[in-house]
């Protein structure tokens, strides 16, 4: 990642904290797993402690409704940007294989997005993104 690069994660605005914070770490595991450099170097503390490598980047969380999340995703998928759907079938599935199957039998129109991470040029990226408010 660069700095003509931008990472955002989108949270769907209703979400209760609990439900957030796990739908963005989902998103962002998911996100970094695809991304070269999406972790710095290992780095010392004054008296030598090691602390493990962060992703060097802002990564600004925003929040949407669930119909822009879908808008957001299309438009990421549409632009060839690098983009994580967390939806509904999944945070419900207890298990991969259950989320498979379920995702399977369900129509992409019936998705209902959680949030949504999006990596791609800075422009890109911004044009999709800029008229959405932090998290609070």
């Amino acid at each position: 990642m660069t700095m003509d690069t931008k990472l955002v994660v989108i949270l769907r605005e209703d979400l209760p904290p609990a439900i957030a914070a796990n739908a963005g770490v989902v998103l962002g595991l998911a996100l970094g797993g695809r991304l070269e450099n999406s972790v710095a170097a290992d780095t010392k503390d004054a008296d030598g402690g090691v602390h493990a490598g962060l992703n060097p980047h802002p990564v600004p969380t925003l929040v949407a409704s669930g119909g822009r999340l879908r808008e957001i995703k299309a438009g990421a998928d549409e632009r060839d940007l690098t983009v994580v759907g967390f939806n509904e079938v999944a945070r419900r599935s207890r298990d991969y294989g259950a989320y498979m199957d379920a995702l399977a039998a369900t129509p992409a129109d019936d998705l209902e997005y959680v949030g949504v991470a999006v990596h791609g040029p800075r422009a890109a990226v911004n044009k999709l993104t800029r008229q959405l408010p932090l998290m609070r």
